[in-house]
């Protein structure tokens, strides 16, 4: 459910105090505080949405000090059927029989 922003309504009609509420995108906008009964309205601010996937960040995530890291082994082909290793534990060189 998203965060809405709303701030307290002041006689003169500026706005006051500002505070958020969890609610469903399906909710009417709060019109009165939830526990002062003060007028509210909504204030309409960015979206808080998930940026595009960089390729740094793609790099990142494999790169072999984060696979080790979270407990991964990675092993790179040298040769026909020869892989080495260069994240993780395990052994240093697998062959294919």
């Amino acid at each position: 459910m998203p965060m809405y922003l709303y701030e307290v309504v002041l006689p003169d009609g500026t706005g006051g105090e500002q505070f958020e509420v969890r609610q469903k995108m399906a909710d009417s906008a709060l019109a009165t505080h939830p526990d002062t009964g003060a007028p509210v309205r909504r204030v309409f601010t960015e979206p808080n949405a998930p940026r595009a996937w960089t390729d740094t960040q793609g790099k990142a995530a494999v790169s072999d000090k984060n696979l080790a890291s979270k407990g991964f082994t990675k092993y790179v082909k040298t040769g026909n059927g020869t892989y080495e290793k260069t994240a993780g534990s395990g052994p240093k060189q697998i062959k294919r029989k």
